[in-house]
């Protein structure tokens, strides 16, 4: 594994509670799909869903699909999911694939996904990171720097920078209340 791959992985364990690639895979064991329509259904490209699962990228970039990513894995992780005939798991997978929602409008259930309680640099980045992407809150923050340098701060920081960055910077923001 080059430096690149584990320094991804790493992140990915940071941004996501585990790698993708092993999220995947168990929604690949549990739908019995390949690669190819899990891909389908959550709106990524083949490869780049190969490149996130092997750790050739860190991050899923569109918040629709961390959406149906998540969306997803709640779904197949409902006590009846399994009792459902094909077709009926077949209609939700469909219902998945077209949703345009926001992550914000999910459940986040998940454990790996929801911030640590009385953890709030991680959830004002989880915020942030569901409403944009972090080159989008950078170019946002580059709009308000003139006007309004302290917001373009907290958007660079906590928005698109590592999470111990945003600790220190919320540390000392609140320190000086």
């Amino acid at each position: 594994m080059t430096d690149v791959h584990a320094r991804n992985l790493e992140l990915q364990l940071q941004w996501y509670g585990e790698p993708l690639g092993d999220r995947f895979r168990r929604l690949l064991a549990r739908l019995g799909l390949s690669q190819a329509q899990l891909a389908g259904v959550l709106g990524l490209s083949a490869p780049m869903l190969s490149q996130l699962m092997s750790g050739q990228r860190a991050k899923i970039s569109n918040p629709t699909v961390l959406s149906r990513l998540l969306q997803l894995e709640a779904m197949v992780g409902e006590s009846g999911w399994d009792s459902l005939p094909p077709a009926e798991q077949e209609r939700r997978l469909e219902g998945i694939r077209a949703a345009q929602r926001s992550t914000l409008t999910v459940d986040q259930g998940s454990p790996a996904e929801a911030p640590a309680p009385g953890d709030p640099v991680v959830a004002i980045q989880s915020l942030l990171r569901d409403v944009a992407s972090a080159a989008d809150l950078q170019g946002a923050a580059e709009l308000l720097e003139a006007q309004y340098p302290d917001l373009a701060e907290a958007l660079r920081v906590l928005g698109a920078g590592r999470t111990q960055e945003a600790r220190a910077y919320y540390a000392r923001v609140t320190a000086n209340r």
